[in-house]
């Protein structure tokens, strides 16, 4: 091996859902919303003045940051702007993660934190679920240099009350907790309501999901003034520029038409319990989801016979191969239609 070779960056990067070029085909496998943007987005997505691109954006993103703050009731500058919560994660564990102490996330979770963790060389351990796949509070009452929780989980779709998120940040004190709601408008309750208790609380969002705009790649944390400005000068030291203006004037916007997507959500959380219901009845069980899809395995069928059937008919959906859950689908939960036709390709397996 060439000394070149030997001091090159090796890690195992983290695989994203499918993103198939097919037509007509129903994409149930990245948890995105069947639904799209708000009117008033749309709107205002096709008068852009395109003679702006020729300019940088503004690097504060203060016209999405300000509307971010003003429908949060919080401060400008405790909101972190960024490409997608994904950015916005990778930026809170470079910035908070630098202990020799492992940081703490669930063994099943959302995989790009073992990957930002491998990236950044940032020694963590990771607790088992239990045997439901929730997250065991005792497992992160020890010494540790930073945890992150999914909440709700992904990929179970568990959601865990504020009652355990403060049980978390009791006995994490001494270490950034970081609280990753990407899933958080379709059940349950934020943690927003604990920031002014625990300075050492990061909350991070996503448009990707109940926002209808995953392909804009919008992402925000919210945390104290001190944690963000922590974030800007990491960020400000890598690149300045990492937000488009489309993505700075439209993630403003669709803020500003929140009630929208509030309506979205319910449709899809109706449309959820629906699937859960028919999916019990064709011989699934579903862990109890608090998100935009169902986690759930057959009686008797293997999960990558399901998900491998699934495609051939032209319905993609998430398989794993982790060995807890490699009998579970991960089904996002798409429009009525969509999941009748699901439902009608596993009749047979009933």
């Amino acid at each position: 091996m060439s000394t070149w070779q030997k001091n090159i960056r090796v890690v195992e990067p983290y695989v994203p859902g499918e993103q198939p070029k097919l037509q007509n085909i129903i994409k149930l496998n990245t948890n995105e919303n069947p639904y799209p943007p708000a009117p008033a987005v749309v709107e205002t997505a096709q008068n852009i003045d395109m003679n702006r691109l020729k300019l940088y954006p503004d690097p504060t993103a203060s016209r999405l940051v300000e509307a971010l703050a003003k429908f949060h009731g919080v401060k400008p500058t405790q909101i972190f702007p960024g490409v997608g919560s994904d950015d916005v994660l990778s930026i809170a564990f470079l910035t908070f993660f630098n202990s020799d102490k492992p940081v703490l996330f669930p063994d099943i979770t959302y995989s790009f934190y073992k990957v930002w963790a491998a990236v950044y060389r940032i020694p963590y351990e990771t607790p088992a679920l239990d045997e439901n796949f929730n997250i065991v509070a005792e497992d992160y009452y020890r010494e540790n240099g930073g945890v992150v929780i999914a909440n709700p989980n992904a990929p179970t779709a568990i959601y865990r009350n504020l009652d355990f998120i403060r049980d978390i940040l009791d006995h994490n004190q001494d270490s950034i907790v970081i609280v990753d709601e990407a899933y958080i408008d379709f059940g349950g309750v934020s943690a927003l309501t604990l920031l002014d208790e625990y300075e050492n609380l990061v909350i991070v969002r996503t448009y990707s999901k109940s926002k209808s705009m995953a392909g804009i790649r919008i992402g925000y944390a919210i945390a104290s003034e001190t944690l963000i400005k922590a974030m800007n000068d990491v960020k400000y030291s890598i690149n300045s520029y990492t937000m488009n203006m489309p993505s700075i004037e439209l993630g403003a916007v669709a803020i500003e038409n929140n009630d929208y997507y509030d309506e979205v959500a319910q449709k899809v959380i109706a449309t959820r319990e629906r699937t859960v219901k028919r999916l019990a009845e064709l011989g699934f069980e579903c862990l109890d989801s608090k998100a935009n899809f169902v986690f759930a395995r057959h009686k008797s069928i293997a999960g990558k016979t399901l998900f491998e059937e699934l495609k051939r008919e032209g319905v993609y959906v998430r398989h794993f191969d982790d060995e807890r859950i490699n009998d579970f689908l991960r089904i996002t939960i798409g429009t009525d239609e969509q999941m009748e036709r699901l439902f009608e390709l596993l009749e047979k397996y009933r």
